[in-house]
């Protein structure tokens, strides 16, 4: 049973990261004035997401892996990040249950050893 938690843990840590892009994405098209600065933000914004994480954050594959309190550091940027742009998108109850749902997914992978 445990192992199935933990699966599902990992499953919502996935989800996350995807929740991050979408808010980020969601924020830049929903903030520019012209279509041309909404296209450049929308899929500007989780171009640079996507960047950061695929060098420092990918569980398997980052080009330069973060551990320890700069792993943290970077966790708490991007996804908080994600959080912050669903509340400057003007959708505040989404940034709390997003922020909220990360901050139990971190402890419990914490607990984990995740």
């Amino acid at each position: 049973m445990l192992s199935l938690a933990k699966n599902t843990n990992l499953l919502v840590m996935f989800l996350l990261e995807l929740g991050v892009l979408a808010s980020v994405g969601y924020w830049g098209f929903t903030v520019g004035q012209s279509l041309l600065v909404k296209l450049l933000l929308g899929l500007g914004a989780p171009a640079l997401f996507i960047a950061v994480w695929a060098i420092f954050g990918a569980a398997n594959g980052a080009t330069i892996p973060l551990t320890g309190a700069a792993r943290v550091l970077l966790e708490v940027l991007w996804f908080g990040g994600g959080a912050a742009a669903l509340v400057m998108a003007g959708r505040l109850t989404p940034g709390i249950v997003f922020a909220a749902v990360y901050v139990v997914n971190a402890v419990l992978r914490l607990v984990w050893n995740q």
